[in-house]
């Protein structure tokens, strides 16, 4: 497992533990998962973002702190904010994770997310050159998205 991973699912789990709201202290943190304390700041900045229904505070100093609180919002707003999150480009990394989101949140299914992958994977756009591949799968994305709102 990448070591975003592990702090992905580290955050995760203390959201789960502690109702949906934690305080994180950066440094403490990096120190328990032996990673810098850049890496914490990338997986929130990537991972925790209000698009896949996150809010982020942050407070700097020597009490400072990082709290992710998780936003409950219906099925069909939290999808309408990933599509107004994906713009005209999406590459296959931010689209697992896109997935990944939604998957955990509830938002789609196993088997849903699976087909979705398929889509997003590189083997479904070999025939496209890579200049184009990027926008082409946002839009797919959009669509199936888009189509889960009719469900």
């Amino acid at each position: 497992m990448r070591m975003s991973d592990m702090v992905a699912r580290y955050i995760l789990d203390m959201l789960d533990e502690q109702g949906g709201a934690a305080e994180i202290r950066r440094n403490e943190l990096a120190t328990a998962l032996g990673c810098v304390p850049s890496q914490i700041n990338y997986v929130i900045t990537s991972r925790f973002t209000p698009e896949q229904g996150y809010l982020v505070e942050s407070r700097r100093g020597g009490g400072g702190y990082i709290r992710i609180t998780r936003i409950n919002t219906t099925r069909g707003v939290a999808i309408m904010h990933i599509v107004n999150a994906i713009g005209s480009s999406l590459d296959k990394a931010t689209a697992e994770v896109m997935l990944d989101n939604m998957l955990s949140r509830g938002i789609i299914d196993v088997s849903t997310a699976k087909l979705m992958a398929a889509a997003m994977g590189e083997r479904s756009y070999l025939g496209i050159p890579q200049q184009y591949r990027d926008a082409i799968r946002a839009t797919v994305f959009k669509n199936m998205l888009l189509t889960l709102l009719d469900t």
